[in-house]
């Protein structure tokens, strides 16, 4: 694992673990959110069918199409955002955070629709990890690129701010020449 210097006072080490906490916390309300038990009189058969329900979705009311696509796309959104700063790597590849982040919701999402099969009340539906992963991706692209940008400005005006050795107030350090051995 990598460390990051504290240049900065700290903050790296503040962002992961405020990242860490943040995303504890949402993955535990999307866990209880997901997997509390609904009191219905009936439940529908399960969607395997990749893109049926947002095809049915999209068949009602504007309104109503975007509450449940939106609330889709939101549910795990903010792990594009959670995941990379509790990872607090700054200088890393768009695309690999890219696909590391949305693979790991996507897996995420795809493990909470495997444990709703065991709750009374909730079926299995393969749109919800599409549009859970795909709101996992949107966080991120709209999100991190510009937050990671920020933060490496920043840090490089805190180092630039801080003084050199070799520029203190006393001059440059001074070298020593070596000494060969004595007989």
């Amino acid at each position: 694992m990598q460390r990051q210097s504290n240049d900065g006072g700290g903050r790296p080490v503040r962002y992961r673990a405020t990242g860490a906490v943040l995303l504890v916390v949402h993955l535990l309300f999307v866990g209880w959110f997901s997997l509390r038990s609904l009191d219905v009189p009936w439940v529908s058969a399960a969607n395997l069918t990749p893109f049926a329900g947002i095809r049915a979705d999209l068949s009602l009311s504007a309104p109503q199409a975007a509450r449940r696509i939106g609330a889709g796309l939101g549910l795990l959104a903010p792990l594009g955002v959670l995941l990379p700063l509790a990872d607090g790597r700054l200088h890393v590849s768009r695309l690999g955070s890219l696909v590391r982040t949305t693979t790991a919701g996507a897996l995420f999402a795809l493990a909470l629709e495997l444990l709703q099969t065991g709750v009374p009340g909730q079926v299995v539906d393969v749109d919800s990890v599409l549009l859970s992963a795909t709101g996992v991706a949107l966080a991120h692209v709209l999100v991190v690129p510009a937050a990671r940008a920020r933060l490496r400005r920043r840090r490089e005006r805190v180092r630039s701010a801080l003084p050199r050795p070799e520029e203190s107030a006393q001059g440059p350090t001074p070298t020593i020449p070596r000494v060969g051995m004595a007989p």
